[in-house]
């Protein structure tokens, strides 16, 4: 333990360049850090993750770039690495701590602090990482054991002390948004007076979709229920839910594009449940506590939702959609379960009438489901 260094840390730099559904992972990890050390947390994250950032109550200011050595569609130069640590230089920050799935390096980030002047710097590492890192934690993921991303970055903190008694995912959704939300329904006409189900089938990688006509055959059983269907995404994605919001009829209505993020958060807390693919939306449910079924391409066994009821449903990827990324590769083949069939609309249907009809809200969905 490190803690007696961590207590004068009052300015704290969390680097967590992902997703979405990434940075609201962290949160647990997050509320550790403000409770333990009750200190200032800025956050760096991606355009991808912009959106959620302030409706996490316990980041007190965020920094947004997309990094080189983490996907996404923005070209990034030297010169803005090097204008990068300069900004972070300017914030005299305490320390820094970087976030990684077990598939990264946390390395190309830790010379960016070492470079901004952070005197305390912590991470994983799989290799030694000498000067880089003051204080790193051995990376023995994925090759001695795989765990949940919660506990992977609950584990990172606990090296400076910081603990929390409550780690559920942290979103905060505001009144405002609430009344947005209803406002919105009622201008489109849609009574969710007694209730209503989430259906979100876009996806940001094409190795992790459902296929139409299985959704379209899902919502046709799903309506059944006798629940409008709401179809969610981002405008974007409207050719994909209009069309299913079509072929499943009157009971699905497209409503892609139609609401903020703040607003989505609202919906999502107040749906009888949610069906989706596995992406920040699960993360979202789960942060609500609103049941959810996931249609979960086998990409990131670590990655299902935390401490919610619901149901996992598992494919494999196509071959030629494969991460080309060795360790990745080692999990899909040696700790992963492997399941080549496409889940079938009759079983997920079963299981979504099931979950809500179930009174046991400790039935949660286990965090190991799809590790070997």
């Amino acid at each position: 333990m490190q803690k007696p260094v961590w207590n004068a840390c009052k300015k704290i730099l969390c680097i967590r360049a992902d997703n979405m559904g990434d940075l609201i992972m962290t949160t647990p990890a997050l509320k550790a850090l403000k409770e333990t050390f009750l200190c200032h947390i800025t956050v760096l994250t991606s355009t991808m993750a912009q959106s959620i950032v302030g409706y996490i109550p316990v980041i007190d200011e965020v920094i947004i770039r997309d990094l080189p050595w983490i996907r996404s569609n923005t070209a990034v130069s030297g010169a803005d690495l090097l204008e990068l640590a300069t900004q972070l230089r300017s914030y005299q920050f305490d320390a820094a701590i970087i976030f990684t799935v077990y598939s990264q390096s946390a390395l190309p980030a830790a010379l960016l602090t070492m470079m901004a002047g952070i005197p305390i710097r912590l991470a994983y590492s799989r290799e030694n990482p000498y000067d880089l890192l003051t204080h790193w934690l051995p990376d023995k993921e994925p090759y001695h054991f795989v765990q949940h991303q919660v506990k992977r970055d609950l584990a990172l903190v606990a090296v400076t002390g910081a603990v929390t008694n409550e780690d559920r995912l942290l979103i905060a959704v505001s009144g405002k948004d609430r009344q947005n939300m209803q406002a919105k329904l009622q201008q489109a006409s849609i009574d969710t007076s007694n209730g209503y189900l989430i259906f979100h089938p876009g996806v940001s990688e094409e190795k992790r979709k459902y296929p139409l006509p299985q959704w379209i055959e899902l919502g046709q059983l799903v309506s059944e229920m006798g629940l409008p269907i709401l179809l969610t995404g981002t405008a974007k994605e409207k050719e994909l839910t209009s069309a299913i919001a079509a072929g499943v009829g009157d009971k699905a209505t497209d409503v892609a594009g139609l609401f903020t993020t703040g607003e989505f958060i609202a919906l999502t807390a107040g749906a009888a449940g949610v069906v989706s693919v596995n992406t920040a939306t699960i993360h979202i449910a789960a942060a609500c506590e609103t049941p959810v079924v996931v249609l979960y391409a086998l990409t990131n066994p670590q990655h299902t939702p935390w401490k919610v009821c619901g149901r996992i449903f598992p494919y494999n990827v196509p071959d030629g959609l494969q991460s080309k990324n060795e360790v990745i590769g080692y999990v899909r083949n040696y700790r992963m379960i492997q399941q080549a069939a496409l889940p079938q609309p009759a079983a997920i249907a079963q299981a979504l009438e099931s979950l809500l009809q179930q009174k046991n809200d400790d039935e949660y969905i286990a965090p190991d489901t799809l590790i070997l």
